[in-house]
């Protein structure tokens, strides 16, 4: 099975599909990646509706899930006001679950309260031709930690493609800073129909692929390095089959390494934890 197949969840599960980076310059954004040996993907423009959404991406795909290099794009009309947006989270400042069913997903939000916007088409041109996604969107007061939303790829192929593919290397968790866990947990849990599980000091809610980790400022200090007050999204988590070798080679590139805690440079921001294929 190729890695575009691996990608959309069984029914009534989900996946954490990916997270974004909201960066000021999307070349500066790869370089760190690429200077790690990562392939990253051109640039590709946003359209909702067939119209430019204002925003452009460069992705770093992975064998499971992917991080999305988000910055606005410079020759829309709206790019003013997205810039001026992005100014307030450069670094990881976006969440999406993978789900078979957008729809199903955007009835329960609405049943739940939390107001989801329309069901939105979300395209982007590529090399081997147009990848789709149905996306649900929440208002920001929602879900305060970031841009925490649901995607259901339509066309995989075209987003996973094998040329770009960075194998051995996974998404395996998010990590969520919180004054109060247990609320914010709950409040994720129903977002996501997730069951809240303490852990030490986080509060885990595991998806069939990846988890979602929260925890108080110094809790996640503790695993991540600085990270940001609360409410927010510190980081990330990637597998990798040999997390030493890994971190090793970020300290050689020039990167802060802290056992096996990356701190990312401004350009990107945030941090990384590298650990070991569940």
């Amino acid at each position: 099975m190729n890695a575009a197949d691996r990608q959309r969840p069984p029914a009534g599960e989900l996946y954490l599909d990916h997270l974004a980076h909201f960066v000021p310059d999307l070349g500066a954004a790869a370089a760190v990646w690429e200077k790690l040996g990562f392939a990253v993907t051109p640039v590709s423009h946003h359209n909702v509706s067939g119209k430019p959404a204002g925003t452009s991406n460069r992705c770093v795909m992975l064998g499971e899930g992917y991080l999305e290099l988000l910055a606005p794009t410079m020759d829309t009309p709206n790019a003013q006001r997205v810039r001026d947006r992005m100014k307030r989270f450069v670094g990881v400042h976006l969440a999406c679950f993978g789900t078979p069913d957008a729809a199903a997903e955007h009835r329960r939000l609405a049943d739940h309260g939390f107001e989801p916007e329309p069901l939105v088409n979300l395209e982007r041109t590529v090399e081997s031709g147009r990848a789709r996604f149905n996306v649900v969107y929440v208002p920001p007061e929602r879900m305060a930690e970031g841009r925490i939303q649901y995607c259901e790829h339509l066309a995989p192929e075209h987003v996973w493609r094998q040329e770009y593919v960075n194998a051995g290397f996974g998404l395996s968790a998010v990590f969520v800073v919180a004054d109060e866990p247990a609320a914010t947990a709950a409040r994720w849990g129903r977002f996501a129909g997730l069951l809240p599980r303490p852990r030490e000091d986080l509060v885990h809610l595991e998806c069939a692929r990846g988890e979602v980790r929260i925890g108080r400022r110094q809790a996640i200090e503790k695993v991540l390095g600085d990270c940001p007050p609360a409410p927010a999204l510190a980081g990330y988590a990637l597998s990798c089959s040999d997390p030493d070798a890994f971190a090793a080679r970020c300290s050689k590139a020039g990167l802060k390494v802290q056992g096996n805690a990356v701190r990312l440079p401004p350009a990107l921001g945030g941090a990384w934890l590298l650990e070991s294929p569940a």
